[in-house]
């Protein structure tokens, strides 16, 4: 049973909620849920524990550091509560465990070499014999609240670098995949961070979410999640710092002198791992059509190919979607656009939480599939005859989170990437491309501020000014 983290110490919540996993719905746990005390303790706890915490740099990076090892040797027992709180295959639950360790690793090594700059005072005029530097200082108390799509990496992503910036850290991590932020946190607590920098809390984001907004006494908002909360949360803020990773349509594009082989591969995998629900997952697929007369078969036939079912199984690539509701409505756009003229190529077949790979062509601008994210294992291909078309079409969206395009031409792809309306472009890969080390965010209604931890410890602290005449 999952318990609540609260001035250092494991403690029950008001009431607990059944935990299902996502394939065959037996129950697999239980969610504590936190009173608005609970929550007030929490922040009150964490404030306090940031104000008289004598971490060092070096510390930090030792903490992060044996923490990351920990993850590593648990990765059986993380594979295990992701399959059953997410419908992770094996591959997606030994890749979302090895990232998180990298993403550790990286924030134990930002930890030491936080930072500032050299004011170089003396250039301006009148002041001789004066000197100035800035310094990295913590922000505070930096609220984290994280999705169900990467219990494990994405947590990691907001908590590591705040610690590794001398931050106290409140966690609400979704509902529907609880206990694995749970075993993160033991983590760290093994590792010998002071426990009272670090609080879990969960419950509905109505309440719970809105009583962490309120709180005045939160410096900073790290969130990923969908457009609308992402509006509201910045709208709560204020003036308090915020970094949103919010909705996207990802677009990937292959242009006619692409290599097929190698771009084939990496776009169903990019498409359907985690069943699709990776907010950089391809939806819209751009191809030209000099060469869509080879790519659109062999393409379908590797979708065919993969196999969607028992996330235990492992030759399953396509594991259960997070709920019944949820792919039941990715379902129901499918047959709502090949009502409306669409032609489907393979897939659109739903049995419980699990959706078929599906491949559509002839799909409408105006159609669902098209227009709002999907966030299923279904991939629309849209033929173009220039680029430009192909380019103008990814960029006619209200987000820009992440961009695919495969070409063989180096002028193409620096053109493309300087016109495509995207917080990264990835050349040769898919839109799903990540490193962890790298700047990660978006444009437009993807929100903004950057994943990373170089690029996020950077945003949870603050630069202050020193300077010194003598």
């Amino acid at each position: 049973m999952s318990k609540l983290l609260i001035n250092g110490a494991w403690v029950d919540g008001e009431s607990t909620q059944e935990l299902r996993e996502k394939y065959q719905g037996r129950v697999y746990g239980e969610m504590a849920l936190a009173t608005p005390a609970q929550v007030e303790q929490a922040v009150t706890g964490a404030l306090a524990a940031v104000k008289s915490c004598t971490l060092s740099p070096y510390d930090r990076y030792r903490i992060l550091s044996q923490a990351a090892r920990l993850v590593e040797q648990r990765i059986e027992v993380l594979v295990g509560l992701m399959r059953d709180e997410a419908g992770f295959t094996r591959a997606d639950g030994e890749n979302e465990v090895r990232r998180c360790v990298q993403t550790l690793e990286l924030s134990a090594e930002e930890a030491k070499r936080l930072n500032g700059d050299l004011v170089p005072m003396e250039a301006a005029a009148g002041m001789k014999n004066r000197m100035g530097f800035t310094l990295r200082v913590p922000r505070g108390v930096i609220c984290c609240i994280t999705p169900f799509n990467s219990p494990l990496n994405t947590v990691a992503h907001k908590v590591a670098p705040a610690l590794a910036g001398g931050n106290a850290v409140v966690l609400k991590p979704s509902n529907l995949t609880p206990l694995t932020a749970v075993e993160l946190c033991k983590a760290l607590l093994d590792a010998g961070l002071p426990p009272a920098l670090l609080a879990l809390v969960n419950g509905p984001g109505s309440r719970i979410g809105r009583q962490l907004l309120d709180d005045q006494r939160i410096a900073y908002y790290a969130f990923t999640g969908s457009t609308q909360v992402g509006r509201d949360i910045q709208q709560s803020a204020g003036l308090r710092g915020v970094q949103l990773e919010l909705g996207s349509i990802a677009s990937t594009i292959v242009c006619a002198d692409a290599d097929i082989g190698m771009a084939i591969p990496k776009i169903i995998n990019a498409g359907f791992r985690k069943a699709g629900q990776v907010c950089t997952s391809v939806q819209r697929l751009f191809v030209d059509r000099r060469i869509a007369d080879r790519f659109i078969p062999e393409f379908v036939a590797a979708a065919r190919a993969a196999r969607a079912g028992d996330p235990a199984d492992p030759k399953t690539l396509i594991g259960p979607m997070i709920s019944t509701h949820h792919a039941e409505r990715a379902a129901s756009w499918v047959a709502e656009a090949v009502a409306a003229g669409a032609t489907l190529l393979t897939g659109g077949g739903r049995e419980g939480n699990v959706m078929q790979p599906t491949v559509l062509a002839n799909v409408q601008d105006s159609m669902r599939v098209y227009c709002e994210e999907i966030f299923a294992p279904v991939v629309s291909i849209l033929e173009f005859d220039s680029l430009d078309e192909a380019v103008r079409r990814a960029n006619d969206s209200p987000f820009g989170l992440a961009a695919g395009l495969f070409t063989s031409n180096l002028h193409t792809a620096m053109r493309i990437a300087r016109q495509l309306e995207f917080g990264g472009v990835h050349v040769n890969e898919a839109s799903s491309a990540r490193v962890d080390i790298m700047p990660f965010g978006g444009v437009k209604d993807s929100g903004f501020g950057r994943e990373g931890p170089g690029y996020a410890i950077r945003e949870m602290t603050e630069e202050r000014l020193v300077t010194i005449a003598y």
